[in-house]
């Protein structure tokens, strides 16, 4: 397995990713669309989460294939983003058809960033338009760190960010994309070495290998807590590939990727989170034979523990922050 030529989740062939953010509120949405619709599914773990349109997701569910999944700032506030991305969807004219009808059904996730230094005297909604504008700006190429849904995060001791990694398994790519808000760390105590540092390929956060220290993991030591509050957090992700997988094999492939955030936080999955994963599949809904299935799951746990490493070691400062970025600490 080698990371694909972009290191992102767009190394899938036929995904786009878009952000869009505001400096002011600091906060932000992403969103990954396709060139076709695609099969998706959902895994939660955490025990705060915020969603819409999760249920349609489930296994059991009529709707098999969607256009767009889509992660943003904003707490509560920030599912309209999900009405945005429908608008931009109604007007391309994509959807789930019912006779002369065009339904556009956008699944979303959200984190807690209401506390992280922005503006929220705002009297209109802004996340509907954050949301257009996120589907609009979506191209295979995108940035990472403090951008989209992670221009607010922020981790126990760190700024958050948004990450994206990606391997390829040969004829199958596998790819996660995360804005990551964990109540846990995602670096070990002395805020250096990463917890998903034993994952990490060619340096891609830092190349400083793992903590040489044992014992860890009894430190749960939080900026975030001392600054604001318990529950101001959430890692929500999408992870997606080219297999063939039916959608009930999406749910598998999401609920194996959570052990990608467990691997990077410390803790996770905790009753202040919102830990929630996307799957998606872009390839013939044929089905995987169980070997295949097992394999792909593997491989987004390690993209998301990677890409969650990632979205906190390109984090960038911004005024107002309340929290330290990797690269100051580490200067």
């Amino acid at each position: 397995m080698q990371p694909g030529p972009k290191n992102l989740i767009t190394d899938v062939p036929g995904l786009r990713v878009g952000n869009a953010q505001d400096a002011g509120l600091k906060s932000g949405v992403t969103v990954l669309t396709g060139d076709a619709p695609f099969t998706a599914s959902v895994a939660t773990m955490g025990g705060a989460p915020g969603s819409r349109e999760t249920d349609l997701l489930q296994p059991d569910k009529s709707v098999a294939q969607i256009d767009a999944l889509v992660l943003s700032g904003g707490s509560a506030y920030g599912l309209d983003a999900c009405s945005g991305v429908s608008d931009a969807l109604r007007a391309a004219g994509r959807g789930y058809k019912v006779g002369p009808v065009v339904i556009p059904l956008v699944p979303g996730a959200i984190i807690f960033d209401l506390l992280s230094g922005g503006a929220q005297d705002w009297i209109q909604n802004p996340y509907r338009t954050l949301g257009r504008a996120a589907y609009n700006a979506a191209d295979a190429d995108f940035l990472i760190g403090t951008q989209g849904a992670g221009t607010g995060a922020m981790s126990a001791m760190l700024k958050g960010g948004l990450g994206s990694a990606s391997l390829s398994l040969g004829d199958i790519t596998v790819g996660a994309l995360v804005a990551a808000n964990p109540m846990g760390s995602v670096t070990t105590p002395g805020e250096r070495h990463f917890w998903a540092a034993p994952f990490e390929i060619d340096g891609e956060f830092g190349g400083l290998g793992p903590d040489p220290k044992s014992g860890l993991g009894r430190s749960l030591e939080s900026r975030k807590i001392a600054a604001i509050m318990e529950r101001a957090n959430t890692t929500i992700a999408i992870v997606a590939t080219d297999a063939p997988l039916t959608k009930a094999q999406c749910q598998r492939m999401a609920w194996a990727a959570h052990d990608g955030i467990g691997r990077a936080c410390v803790p996770a999955h905790s009753p202040g989170d919102g830990d929630l994963v996307f799957a998606a599949a872009t390839g013939p809904v044929t089905g995987a034979d169980d070997r295949t299935l097992g394999i792909v799951g593997h491989a987004a746990a390690l993209c998301l523990s990677r890409a969650i490493a990632r979205a906190i070691y390109e984090a960038s400062p911004a005024p107002n922050d309340i929290l330290p970025c990797w690269r100051n600490v580490n200067a």
